[in-house]
C-alpha cells in the first residue's frame, strides 16, 4: 500500500529545502566557514546623550509656551503654586544658573549669579508678557546647551551650591530637572484644555 504525502508536508519541504541550500541547518564545518557579519556600534557618549535630551525638552517646552494662550499665563493650580508664566520663567532662570558651576556665567542682562534667592528668584518672578517669556525660554536653552558643549569633561569638579560635585553630575541633575518641569508644564497645559502640539 502506498502512502501519498499530504499537501502540508509537501509545502514544508519546499520551505525547508532552500534553507538547506543557503547554509541553514548545514554541517558545523560549513557554519564555521561562513564569515561572521560585521557590526558597528558607536561608543556611548553620555555628555552627547544628555545634551540631546535637553534639546528635546527645549523643543517641547517652547512648543507648550507658544501653545498656551496668553490669558492663561496667570493660571495656577492652587494657592502658593507657580503659575504658567512662573513655571516657564523658573526653567529659564535655572537654565542660566545651572550653567555657572560649569564655567559659563549667566548673561549680564539677567543679573543671575549663584545667589539664588537674591538673583534667580527675582528673575523668574519679574513681570513679562508671553512673547518675552517665550523669547527668554529659547535664549536660556541655547545658553545652557552652549555651556554643555563647552564643559564636556564629566569628571571635572563643579561646586553645586556649596556642595563639591562634578560636571557630569551637574548635567545629569540639570537634565532631570528639565524633565520634571516639562511634566509640570504638560499638566498645566492639559488642565487648560491645551493639547501638547507634538501629540496631536
Amino acid at each position: 500500500m502506498s502512502v501519498r504525502p499530504s499537501r502540508r508536508a509537501v509545502g514544508a519541504a519546499f520551505v525547508f529545502l532552500p534553507m538547506l541550500s543557503s547554509g541553514c541547518g548545514g554541517s558545523p564545518e560549513q557554519a564555521a566557514a561562513e564569515p561572521a557579519a560585521e557590526t558597528s556600534v558607536a561608543a556611548f557618549d553620555a555628555m552627547s546623550e544628555l545634551a540631546s535630551a535637553v534639546n528635546q525638552v527645549q523643543d517641547k517646552m517652547v512648543a507648550l509656551a507658544e501653545a498656551i494662550p496668553e490669558d492663561r499665563y496667570d493660571w495656577r493650580p492652587g494657592e502658593g503654586v507657580r503659575s504658567v508664566a512662573e513655571v516657564f520663567m523658573h526653567v529659564a532662570a535655572d537654565n542660566y544658573v545651572l550653567a555657572i558651576p560649569a564655567g559659563t556665567p549667566a548673561p549680564a542682562a539677567t543679573g543671575i549669579t549663584m545667589d539664588y534667592a537674591g538673583t534667580v528668584v527675582p528673575y523668574e518672578n519679574r513681570s513679562a508678557d508671553k512673547a518675552e517669556i517665550v523669547a527668554d525660554l529659547r535664549a536660556s536653552f541655547q545658553h545652557l546647551l552652549g555651556a554643555m558643549d563647552r564643559a564636556r569633561d564629566a569628571d571635572a569638579p563643579a561646586d553645586m551650591f556649596g556642595r563639591s560635585s562634578t560636571v557630569g553630575a551637574l548635567w545629569v541633575m540639570t537634565t532631570t530637572h528639565m524633565h520634571e518641569h516639562l511634566g509640570q508644564a504638560i499638566a498645566y497645559a492639559r488642565s487648560n484644555g491645551v493639547v501638547p502640539p507634538w501629540s496631536q
